[in-house]
């Protein structure tokens, strides 16, 4: 028979999807802040297990891989691991990650993390030439992310990470440092695992460089040139709340399966509040089969996804569906040693 704690499990689940299921605000009143903000990139989710299921990662991240969704989850090394990923995301665009993490001592974690995204060749087009000039550029994004988590005590994780950000485009770059901060704790309620996360929290960006100078007459400057200013805008701020929840399976199969149920609820300050839901099933901890779902979300819906695991060795996939856009792909690799 299943135990008092899977059924509270279910109960719990199911009331907060039904919440989550409610219809979404009425459109005038969804899209007030949507591109108020720069730098979008940093929204896009980069750790495969996470986009599996379906980005609901910031109490159920565990490792180098979580560590997108939740600073804290680096305090989950067992030792040390090293982390690559790589993505074939919309339009083309492609992101990678590599990462590298270690335990310290028995309660501090330390790690660093890169993420790299490339927009693929585009055509340079001017004013004169409408239809290109016969130059092309790309749209390079860069995150050097410096990682530090600790084990307060045996339910309470904490981490927090300084990230170089760097975007150009063509002629003109932006460069910024913002910080993540993040907590995963045990409540010791039925085994309910609760994690919270602020992520790019920093300064306003402007844009500069070379393609922001435009001819003037000498007399105005005696360069010829003079350089345009452009607008600040803030990073996107982004608040996590992660609800984790290992449903007992022992009574019913055994001991070697698992099942892990999380749920997210997302609030970035540049969008509505949207939600994520995922579970992964586990057999010896050797093979995993994912899926989830975004809730409220304009574009990306069910992601499904998977895994196998081989001593020291992780390989990982995961599927998301983008509606009208299009699918993508990610793969990941983890080495534990």
């Amino acid at each position: 028979m299943l135990s008092k704690s899977c059924y509270m499990s279910f109960i719990f689940f199911l009331t907060c999807g039904m919440i989550l299921a409610q219809d979404p605000p009425d459109p005038p009143d969804a899209v007030t802040k949507v591109s108020t903000s720069a730098a979008n990139w940093l929204k896009i989710e980069s750790g495969v297990r996470g986009i599996g299921m379906g980005g609901s990662q910031a109490a159920s991240g565990r490792g180098l891989s979580g560590a997108y969704y939740n600073p804290a989850s680096i305090a989950f090394i067992e030792s040390s691991e090293a982390y690559f990923s790589k993505s074939q995301y919309l339009a083309g665009i492609t992101h990678n990650t590599i990462a590298y993490g270690t335990r310290l001592t028995p309660t501090d974690y330390f790690g660093i993390h890169l993420f790299y995204l490339n927009s693929g060749e585009m055509e340079v087009t001017t004013v004169p030439s409408p239809n290109g000039t016969g130059e092309y550029f790309n749209v390079l994004d860069i995150s050097l992310r410096l990682i530090y988590g600790k084990q307060l005590t045996d339910r309470l994780r904490i981490g927090g990470s300084v990230k170089y950000i760097r975007e150009e485009i063509y002629t003109t770059y932006m460069q910024s440092f913002v910080f993540d901060l993040g907590s995963n704790f045990n409540t010791g309620i039925y085994g309910i695992i609760l994690g919270m996360s602020v992520s790019n929290f920093g300064p306003d960006v402007q844009f500069q460089g070379e393609g922001l100078q435009v001819e003037v007459d000498p007399e105005d400057d005696i360069s010829g040139f003079q350089q345009k200013i452009t607008e600040k805008f803030s990073v996107p701020l982004v608040f996590r709340l992660g609800l984790q929840k290992d449903v007992e399976l022992e009574g019913l199969f055994g001991s070697v399966h698992r099942l892990t149920v999380s749920m997210d609820a997302i609030n970035p300050i540049d969008y509505t509040v949207y939600g994520g839901m995922g579970a992964e099933y586990s057999w010896r901890e050797m093979l995993f089969v994912r899926g989830g779902t975004h809730l409220f979300h304009d574009t990306a819906g069910m992601s499904l996804g998977g895994g196998v695991k081989w001593k020291i060795i992780a390989l990982d996939f995961a599927y998301v569906n983008y509606g009208i856009l299009e699918e993508t792909l990610q793969f990941g690799i983890s080495l534990e040693f």
